[in-house]
């Protein structure tokens, strides 16, 4: 078979975006836990990848993401291979939810007829009688004088609100994930602090001496946030991705007391083509389409 018979064969019938993943990884010689512990993808989602198997992944969104985490790591076109993989998972058919039968309840545990006309009588007692002793009440009030009694009026200081106690504008700030997250944790200088897909319960400790940190992470909400062991605000609704938030001990201090944010030295332009949150983690519909534009506009 010549050369351009092969590439006519590869275009009719591309090979799936898992066989062209792991022949890219076997190329340069990489294990499946090297690029687990570079993209922070778990190693069950890999391997479900390479295998062309989109059931075992939470969703088509989240294998597209993992995706192009992987093809990013091994320096493949990220572009062509999330649009190749939404496509297989799209056409990967995916288990339907059991749903079981409601469960009447059982007629034997129903009151009776007769407990029913019991318990109504009883309470149409207790009313009567209450009634009955309201009145005999009044009656013997109108009958004797009532005591009058001076009422002097007493001033009562306002109680004053205690403010609550400010937070210190140094200490250690700590992200921790409450469900599966991306996030990426970087300086003034856009050098790196943190980058990958955070699991449930784990953590990052921000560097206290890092130049102005901010943060890029799809689902703020899914980011505990904790300054000095002092629970904060979270960072945002959830709604929609955001990025170029500070997570600084200052600037989340600054925040919380209701004081101007510090002054913060702008990001570096460089190098920022790699910092976009990727699609499958953004909170806000629609965000995974916007991104593929923006990644295919790029030189």
């Amino acid at each position: 078979m010549t050369e351009a018979e092969r590439g006519d064969n590869a275009t009719l019938f591309p090979q799936p975006v898992g066989d062209r993943l792991r022949a890219a990884r076997e190329r340069q010689g990489m294990t499946l836990a090297e690029i687990g512990a570079r993209t922070r993808v778990p190693l069950r989602h890999l391997e479900a990848i390479e295998g062309s198997n989109y059931s075992l992944l939470p969703s088509p969104t989240y294998a597209v993401g993992f995706v192009r985490a992987y093809a990013r790591a091994v320096g493949e076109d990220e572009v062509v291979m999330a649009r190749d993989a939404r496509v297989e998972a799209l056409k990967t058919p995916r288990e339907k939810p059991q749903y079981q039968p409601y469960e009447i309840a059982d007629p034997t545990r129903v009151p009776s007829r007769g407990l029913v006309i019991a318990a109504a009588g009883l309470g149409l007692a207790i009313v009567v009688l209450a009634i009955l002793w309201f009145a005999t009440g009044l009656i013997r009030s109108e009958g004797s004088a009532p005591d009058v009694t001076p009422s002097v009026a007493v001033a009562v200081p306002a109680a004053q609100p205690s403010a609550a106690p400010a937070l210190s504008a140094t200490g250690q700030v700590t992200l921790t994930a409450t469900d599966e997250v991306w996030a990426r944790v970087y300086d003034a200088a856009n050098e790196t602090l943190y980058l990958g897909t955070m699991k449930p319960g784990e953590r990052f400790d921000v560097p206290p001496g890092a130049n102005n940190p901010m943060i890029n992470v799809g689902r703020p909400d899914k980011l505990q946030v904790t300054l000095n062991g002092s629970m904060l605000p979270p960072l945002g609704t959830g709604e929609r991705a955001i990025k170029d938030v500070p997570v600084g001990a200052a600037a989340l201090a600054a925040k919380v007391n209701g004081q101007p944010t510090p002054a913060a030295a702008p990001v570096a332009a460089t190098q920022r083509t790699d910092t976009a949150v990727p699609p499958a983690f953004a909170g806000a519909p629609g965000a995974d389409a916007s991104a593929d534009r923006r990644d295919a506009a790029r030189p």
